[in-house]
């Protein structure tokens, strides 16, 4: 699998991967025009959907009602010795839907751990760059 990097100018980064365009920008305080998310904004929301579309599953497979349902992600900072934040937890919260079994409470909030993302969280892959 391979993901072009292009900078089509300001402070904007896009990733071409599958045909499509992944648009990212700066916000405004950090120089951009904030016309995108920004990379980091995309790396979490990649946490709360890869969750969403596991919950997501869990509920059409078992013909559950999936109005209503939702998924809350906050995320806590602390700031480094250096000064930079850092990210040192997420937390997703499920907001089941109305009528929801309670025998599948546990069951989804499993199923929303079963996230890729995370589990590459969990177990980094080795990063190589270099340069041509």
């Amino acid at each position: 699998m391979e993901m072009k990097i292009t900078f089509p100018g300001g402070e904007k980064v896009n990733a071409e991967i599958n045909n499509r365009i992944i648009p990212t920008d700066q916000p405004i305080e950090g120089g951009g025009e904030g016309t995108a998310p920004s990379p980091f904004d995309y790396f979490l929301a990649s946490l709360g959907t890869c969750a969403g579309i596991y919950v997501l599953s869990f509920c059409q497979q078992r013909q559950i009602v999936t109005e209503g349902l939702a998924l809350t992600q906050r995320m806590e900072f602390a700031t480094t010795e250096d000064g930079k934040k850092k990210l040192v937890k997420v937390v997703i919260e499920i907001d089941l839907p109305p009528g929801f079994p309670e025998k599948y409470r546990n069951a989804i909030v499993k199923t929303a751990g079963l996230c890729s993302v995370k589990k590459v969280l969990m177990e980094p892959p080795e990063f190589m760059i270099t340069a041509s």
